[in-house]
């Protein structure tokens, strides 16, 4: 499995891409947790293979700094720094996951249908769920690609999308392009937790970014948090940097995961943040309700997972 993450960017004038590093992987962080990463292989395989099946709603909350709507940069002694001002969206989307049939089988994307910007509704949940279910559907990978580009559209800057999926990084399969670091103990709210360093041989997995027409791929590297106790996955962070005329330009990405109703992991909440000279720039929080499994065909039929009973009363 090998994962594709977007990030749609203010346009930049980029001066190249990071270099894949060409070491060989670090054997000592994997082997001493090597007991923990099974199990992290074991919950990204059923990831992988039951989210396509699922449907949920995301909620966007974006938080960027932009120059005035007129400002036109000028040369020399005429120029001045405008005064920027900050902006709050807030998108509500139908997401699944899937495939592009036609260029890339066997990755993993995220797929959404806007359905509320800033409050005001765009289309209803059913009729978003059926553009959802027939893109999906769809052998042309055109309307797949539409609908990344009108969830762009909707006065976004610097989104990145598919970083709810890192977690299928760290498949057995997806080991052969990391570099496994040290590991160390931590604390994840009330989990005792090991933290395991990681980086990415090769950028042909790593984050794509698009800064206007430019797009350029990254390397990523960050962190793996597994509780202690039976190697299960709490959280991924992720980052990339990149130098662009003697500006840095870093994004990085927090996902958390919870166990859903249906036995596998999956999002609960992705937090990205883009910078430029350590100064951020956007912040974009996405927010996950639980996942439900739905059936192939057009007219999405829901499987509810079954409520649990009732604990005994104590006499």
């Amino acid at each position: 499995m090998r994962l594709a993450f977007v990030a749609f960017l203010a346009p930049l004038a980029l001066a190249g891409q990071v270099s894949p590093s060409a070491a060989a992987p670090a054997k000592a962080g994997l082997e001493a947790a090597a007991p923990l990463l099974a199990r992290v292989a074991e919950e990204a395989d059923a990831m992988a293979h039951n989210i396509p099946r699922t449907l949920t709603l995301e909620t966007l909350e974006q938080r960027s700094l932009r120059p005035p709507a007129r400002f036109r940069p000028r040369a020399g002694a005429a120029a001045t720094a405008p005064a920027v001002r900050s902006t709050v969206r807030q998108i509500v989307s139908e997401y699944s996951v899937g495939t592009f049939k036609e260029t890339d089988p066997g990755d993993l994307h995220e797929f959404r249908q806007v359905i509320e910007v800033d409050g005001q509704p765009v289309q209803s949940e059913e009729s978003a769920r059926r553009a959802l279910s027939l893109g999906m559907q769809s052998p042309s990978d055109r309307i797949r690609k539409r609908m990344l580009e009108q969830f762009a559209q909707h006065g976004l800057v610097d989104i990145a999308t598919d970083y709810g999926l890192i977690l299928l990084e760290f498949t057995r399969r997806g080991w052969e392009n990391l570099q496994f670091g040290p590991s160390e103990n931590a604390r994840l709210g009330t989990y005792a937790a090991v933290v395991l360093g990681w980086k990415q041989l090769s950028a042909a997995g790593g984050e794509l970014e698009f800064h206007g027409r430019r797009a350029v791929r990254q390397s990523l590297q960050g962190r793996l948090w597994m509780r202690k106790s039976d190697g299960l996955p709490l959280r991924v962070e992720a980052w990339a940097e990149v130098e662009d005329g003697g500006r840095s330009v870093r994004d990085q990405a927090s996902v958390d995961y919870v166990m859903s109703p249906h036995g596998f992991l999956t999002p609960a909440s992705v937090v990205h943040r883009h910078s430029v000279d350590k100064q951020l720039m956007t912040e974009n929080l996405y927010r996950y309700a639980p996942f439900k499994m739905f059936s192939a065909e057009a007219d999405i039929k829901f499987t509810e997972a079954p409520e649990p009973p009732p604990a005994p009363s104590k006499p």
